[in-house]
């Protein structure tokens, strides 16, 4: 059965345990901006269907059910002024803020067992699980992320790329970046951690995640061939059915989580 509601006033999507009669542990997962983009699509594209737990999946703040006033046509404006200090910086901040009160909240409305969490997330949303392991301020037994943003300043790059643009930097952007270096800042992610990366994204996905591989302790990165950046077809706002790519980032998903729900 899916749920669908408000957590200290982040929007969530949970599904119901595989198999399980009483709490069962929770784990928390964040989406892209790129499709699947709402929490809506993550629950479709990553359903972690087999697990004996809890899968929650928040919005992101200006996403989704939080969305701007604008829609789509201010965010990207918003983007085009400055994606560091007007996007990414502040729904990555806001996101990880917001956590310890939204898992808090879940707990007096789900049947979700004592003890650490799980989280997870994907490109942007993969910030948001980076930031929220490295605060600490809940406890995380293992976290999984894909398509990762892993340092901040090499996305805004292939950005550049992307939409044909140029991004002026400023000290405060800088600034920005710098803290969402998670190669620089390996020794803050103290817990198991699962990277997966498409063969054929942008390398400013792949050569970060490599390096946080290698600076992370306790990780594993696992590389799928042929797959890109999205989980998702289409605009990726609402449900829609697995594709390829995503069917194989479940699967080590699942995979990864039932080792550690495992003990």
């Amino acid at each position: 059965m899916t749920i669908t509601g408000i957590a200290a006033g982040v929007p969530f999507v949970a599904l119901e345990p595989a198999g399980v009669d009483g709490p069962a542990p929770l784990v928390v997962t964040w989406h892209l901006m790129d499709a699947p983009r709402t929490e809506v699509a993550m629950a479709s594209a990553l359903p972690m269907n087999d697990l004996p737990a809890w899968r929650v999946y928040f919005g992101l703040p200006m996403s989704g059910r939080r969305a701007l006033p604008g829609g789509d046509e201010e965010f990207f404006t918003l983007s085009a002024q400055d994606a560091v200090l007007n996007v990414f910086g502040p729904v990555t901040s806001q996101a990880a803020a917001e956590f310890p009160a939204a898992v808090a909240d879940l707990r007096t409305q789900l049947s979700i067992a004592d003890g650490p969490v799980f989280v997870a997330g994907g490109s942007a949303g993969s910030l948001v699980a980076y930031e929220v392991i490295a605060r600490a301020e809940v406890e995380i037994a293992a976290g999984a992320v894909v398509s990762p943003v892993t340092q901040l300043a090499p996305m805004i790059a292939a950005n550049e790329r992307r939409f044909e643009i140029t991004y002026n930097w400023s000290a405060e952007s800088h600034k920005v970046a710098e803290h969402y270096d998670f190669v620089r800042r390996a020794s803050e992610i103290n817990i198991p951690l699962l990277m997966v990366v498409g063969e054929d994204d942008d390398i400013a996905v792949r050569e970060p995640a490599a390096l946080g591989h290698k600076a992370i302790a306790d990780s594993e990165l696992v590389t799928i061939p042929g797959m890109q950046h999205a989980l998702a077809d289409g605009d990726g706002i609402e449900a829609s059915p697995q594709t390829e790519d995503a069917k194989r980032v479940d699967a080590e998903f699942t995979r990864w989580f039932a080792k550690y729900l495992q003990g």
